[in-house]
């Protein structure tokens, strides 16, 4: 037994961990075949996932980007379109009150005229009576003077 033990330390010396017999090239070509198996069930449709990912996140963002500056122009447009809105609004306001305006002093300026007729009218109708008063005292006056006269004449005799 000894001699076997002798024997198993010998041949574990002689194999150490750099022989080069065959199970290096075995275990390389096997770590080749694993490197080649893995990559074709792993890491290429992982990558090919990854690559997908990334355009469809390109795209995607692109596209966002491209709707962003519509979105940016077409709120300049309205802003646009609104400030033109409220300058035709507040021309058309100006231009209601400048019409109200000239109607409410066409009006003004009727109503005056009106005032001014009636005015004149009573004016007149006024002075028609004041003299119709004035006539009708003057004979008043006449026929008092004329029994005062009467009445100092016949007084008087």
């Amino acid at each position: 037994m000894l001699f076997q033990t002798l024997l198993a330390v010998e041949a574990a010396e002689k194999g150490g961990l750099f022989d080069l017999d065959a199970t290096l090239p075995l275990i390389a070509i096997q770590f080749l075949l694993l490197v080649a198996v893995l990559n074709s069930l792993f890491y290429e449709p992982v990558s090919r996932a990854i690559d997908s990912r990334s355009d469809y996140i390109r795209t995607t963002q692109a596209e966002a980007q491209e709707r962003l500056d519509k979105a940016v122009s077409l709120t300049r447009q309205y802003e646009a379109e609104i400030s033109q809105a409220r300058l035709q609004a507040q021309q058309v306001i100006a231009e209601a009150e400048a019409s109200a305006a000239r109607i409410r002093s066409e009006k003004l300026a009727a109503v005056q005229a009106e005032i001014q007729q009636k005015l004149e009218a009573a004016r007149l109708q006024v002075e028609r009576e004041k003299q119709a008063a004035l006539a009708e005292l003057q004979q008043q006056v006449d026929v008092i003077a004329a029994q005062i006269t009467q009445k100092l004449l016949s007084g008087a005799r």
